[in-house]
């Protein structure tokens, strides 16, 4: 799930906002069109797409302002995401703004079209094919959870105190995939919840990013130039960021040069990456993927992948199952059934194979993630004029956002109960966890541009909500609105406070 490509698609922030009576499309003002309203009713937004395309046929065609003359099309049609996404995937890719807007990435592959990322992501890709790094994860996996996770949980139920699931697991996944991507632990899974520099930094470019994506261009793109507002705040933590990751890689090749590289099983992408891609540098005659600056790139995308996206479900799983005591109770009778030797005593668990055993739980995380996917939005620019299967033309200057919150509300897709939290819909006749097309699921993308992390998220998710809910008691606390922020992601806007209490000595 790609943070950053996620970024992108907040421009549609300015589609919802006030809606003329008794018609189901927004007001196009004249001149500016819908850019006034863009902050009215903002946090409506996701339901309100969801409705308009419903009286729409799955597919509406806004039009902005003019002072971007971009018209955007949203579709959660199921023949138009087969189209965009599979069939003509090569006139529909993320555009040229792409590379512009999240400049702070500099030579990352992520920040490549698919036709230069061809070679590219071979290496990207080849990683998660390593026994190294199918060793290595669930070492990652039980050091996060017994050094930072429990030991927290378990302080806060000491002391009786609220905490923060939102920020407890954009901190897990921060650190666990920091470890993995550098073998170094930012330690900002701690008690107390310490500030912590690469945390810090992180928030401030997402935020910066947003606003690029709410802000005319040729504003943001003034506001750099002059130095001022959100966008020195980009400039001064992408400086920071870039200096905490380029240490990482110096620290890395010093451990090379000196002959402590090599640790065993023990794997990290940046390692990977710094051999695999020496390698293919010395058969071109080439260097310039030997630089800091290149590797500090790729893991400044690699962080934002896969730290607030699976944050952000895990907090929405445990909001939906505490809305939901059958299925907590299913998930604990199907640990229970499983592994009976824990019974009754503290358990944390980290082995793949098995977390692979727990269906029920795979089942409920899919289905929390089918009504509110931590992607939205899925962007893309057609760089040639074509025409959808729904009849409607675009051209490269419309930006078409494929709605997967639709569509996880879709009852042609999901049924007339497709509004239930059911997790049942997701198990198959034998007991396994049923296959659902990507075109239906989209949020892990679909085509060249699937998600190669989806098996590690999953894999993780698992890991925490079943320690979690085997070892204690979750607790949401009373009076709290929850309601999802419009951003990049989606994430709760005010984060989810709960009390904990153990289960078991």
């Amino acid at each position: 799930m790609a943070f950053l490509e996620i970024l992108l698609v907040v421009v549609l922030c300015v589609l919802f906002l006030v809606f003329a009576p008794k018609e189901s499309l927004p007001w196009n003002w004249p001149f500016v069109k819908i850019m006034p309203t863009m902050y009215l009713e903002n946090h409506k937004i996701y339901d309100k797409t969801a409705q308009m395309l419903s009286q729409n046929n799955g597919t509406i065609l806004f039009k902005t302002s003019w002072i971007s003359s971009i018209d955007i099309l949203v579709t959660s049609d199921l023949a138009n995401v087969q189209h965009i996404m599979n069939s003509k995937f090569s006139i529909y890719q993320r555009g040229l703004a792409f590379k512009d807007v999240f400049d702070f990435l500099r030579d990352a592959a992520f920040n490549k079209t698919l036709d230069e990322w061809k070679e590219e992501k071979k290496i990207t890709h080849a990683y998660f094919k390593q026994n190294d790094y199918h060793k290595t994860t669930p070492k990652i996996i039980h050091h996060t959870l017994e050094k930072g996770l429990v030991p927290i949980l378990e302080h806060a139920a000491e002391l009786d105190v609220d905490i923060d699931l939102q920020s407890l697991f954009n901190r897990y996944m921060l650190d666990a995939t920091c470890i993995l991507g550098t073998g170094f632990d930012p330690g900002s899974l701690r008690i107390g919840f310490p500030e912590t520099p690469l945390l810090n930094v992180m928030d401030d470019i997402a935020e910066a990013a947003f606003y690029r994506h709410i802000l005319p261009e040729k504003v943001w793109k003034l506001q750099r130039f002059l130095n001022i507002g959100t966008e020195k705040k980009m400039a001064e933590a992408s400086e920071t960021f870039n200096g905490i990751l380029e240490d990482y890689v110096s620290k890395k090749q010093e451990l090379s040069a000196n002959g402590n590289g090599e640790d065993g099983d023990d794997f990290d992408v940046l390692k990977f990456y710094m051999d695999e891609t020496a390698k293919q540098e010395m058969k071109k005659g080439l260097n310039k993927h030997l630089e800091k600056a290149f590797f500090a790139s790729n893991l400044m995308a690699l962080l934002f992948a896969g730290r607030d996206t699976s944050g952000a479900l895990l907090t929405w799983f445990f909001w939906q199952i505490s809305r939901s005591p059958l299925v907590k109770t299913k998930i604990l009778q199907e640990i229970n059934q499983n592994f009976p030797k824990i019974a009754s005593q503290k358990h944390i668990f980290s082995d793949v194979d098995e977390l692979s055993k727990l269906v029920y739980l795979h089942s409920a995380l899919s289905e929390a993630l089918r009504l509110f996917p931590t992607a939205p939005f899925l962007l893309r620019v057609p760089n040639q004029e074509d025409v959808l299967p729904s009849g409607h033309k675009v051209n490269q200057d419309t930006k078409v956002m494929i709605c997967s919150y639709a569509m996880g509300r879709n009852p042609e897709i999901w049924g007339e109960d497709c509004c239930e939290f059911k997790p049942e819909r997701w198990v198959s006749d034998k007991g396994g966890v049923k296959h659902i097309s990507s075109t239906s699921f989209v949020v892990f993308g679909s085509g060249p541009w699937t998600c190669p992390g989806k098996e590690l998220a999953f894999t993780r998710m698992k890991a925490v909500s079943a320690t979690i809910l085997h070892n204690f008691h979750v607790h949401i606390s009373e009076g709290q609105t929850i309601v999802p922020g419009v951003s990049a992601i989606l994430t709760m806007k005010h984060g989810l406070k709960v009390t904990v209490s153990k289960r078991w000595e």
